[in-house]
């Protein structure tokens, strides 16, 4: 057997042992970028270019994530190229960053969201099957920007409003409204850039499954003129938070005298994600005139008690139930305590006798694919 046949058979050899890169480029990635990689069984290969510095590390976005516990060191090669591969990875929207020797910085492969309070890389991990999130050919609605001056805060705000697919053609029809809140350093653009609500929204109405409804996003804060910094829970200097007061006398009256609503309470809807969860319970329980359907997605619920909580209304079951045309709670089985506590609740309310839906999301954290699933069964419960 010759040298160059050896070689060949060798090399044969080599070559089929080794495994196909299925891996593609992620779709949250800038136009070009080919980092980062999602593999074929959703491992994730990110890199970044930096000759120079001493020590690179990848940083999943909060404890409760579907990439893993960080800081994660990255290696670098002999042309200062660091990479990491990391497991496979929960499916869904997962914020993330460099430690770049102590410093955080934005990949330059992926485009950005806002999300812990600064513009942050994202990478969209597919789900297999599920699609409900996904661009289809089907009738779409419009997300509008809209400007409007807070009498409450004396300066001007902007809301996202979607306006479902007939909306421009049934120019007769009024139709009902959800207010839908993002998370804590989140803003307006969160639910439709990371969310994809109007894309929920959209297959959702095209299937049948769901009404025909507008749905307003703004941005959970908003401070009075001069108003003085209080002493927190942990003792920080906050400014109060005058959101409440924005909805209910800025917002819903601009949105009814501008878009063609139903005007009335058993038309009106909020929910909101974590933070934006609890606003929502804070909000609708003292405003039970206003809003007739409540959807708490992942709201910090640890202390919540039947008879405190929500400004008092679950005291009376009978009279909620009677207001409340849907109490919707829901959490990812990954969010540990949030889950423990929503199961608690759930729990109470089954034995208080108050009408509820219990939501669970298998294998998600506090994260996008978990509130996307919440709207997803949200979503059709409404208005009906």
């Amino acid at each position: 057997m010759t040298r160059n046949l050896i070689m060949a058979i060798a090399l044969g050899a080599s070559m089929a042992q080794a495994p196909a890169d299925d891996s593609r480029p992620a779709s949250s990635n800038v136009l070009n970028a080919q980092y980062p990689r999602v593999h074929g069984d959703n491992r994730l290969t990110f890199r970044l270019t930096a000759p120079n510095a001493q020590k690179v590390q990848l940083q999943p976005g909060g404890a409760d994530n579907g990439l893993g516990k960080g800081p994660i060191d990255m290696t670098r090669d002999e042309k200062g190229l660091w990479s990491i591969t990391l497991p496979s990875a929960v499916p869904g929207f997962h914020y993330y960053w460099f430690v770049v020797d102590g410093l955080n910085v934005n990949d330059p492969g992926s485009e950005t969201f806002f999300g812990w309070g600064r513009q942050t890389s994202g990478i969209e991990v597919p789900e297999p099957g599920a699609d409900y999130y996904d661009l289809h050919n089907v009738p779409h609605g419009q997300v509008r920007l809209r400007l409007y001056e807070s009498k409450v805060t004396g300066a001007w705000r902007q809301a996202y409003v979607y306006t479902p697919p007939d909306y421009d053609a049934n120019t007769k029809t009024r139709y009902p409204v959800l207010y839908l809140q993002h998370g804590a350093g989140e803003n307006a653009t969160s639910w439709t850039k990371q969310g994809r609500a109007h894309l929920i929204l959209d297959n959702l109405i095209a299937a049948g499954k769901a009404k025909p409804m507008i749905v307003v996003m703004d941005t959970g804060y908003a401070t009075r003129p001069g108003a003085t910094p209080v002493q927190g829970a942990t003792g920080t200097p906050q400014i109060p938070n005058a959101f409440e007061d924005v909805v209910i006398n800025d917002l819903i009256p601009m949105i009814d005298a501008s878009y063609r609503t139903l005007a009335d309470r058993d038309n009106r809807a909020m929910a909101g994600l974590s933070i934006g969860g609890g606003q929502t319970l804070q909000i609708t329980s003292k405003n039970l005139g206003t809003f007739a359907w409540i959807g708490s997605f992942s709201a910090p619920l640890r202390n919540f008690d039947l008879k405190t909580s929500m400004n008092g209304v679950l005291t009376d079951p009978a009279a909620f139930n009677k207001k409340v045309r849907l109490f919707w709670i829901g959490s990812g089985t990954g969010e540990t305590a949030i889950h423990e506590a929503a199961s608690q609740l759930d729990k109470a309310l089954e034995a208080a006798g108050i009408k509820h839906v219990a939501f669970v999301s298998p294998g998600t954290s506090h994260e996008w694919q978990t509130w996307r699933r919440s709207l997803n069964d949200f979503a059709p419960r409404l208005w009906r």
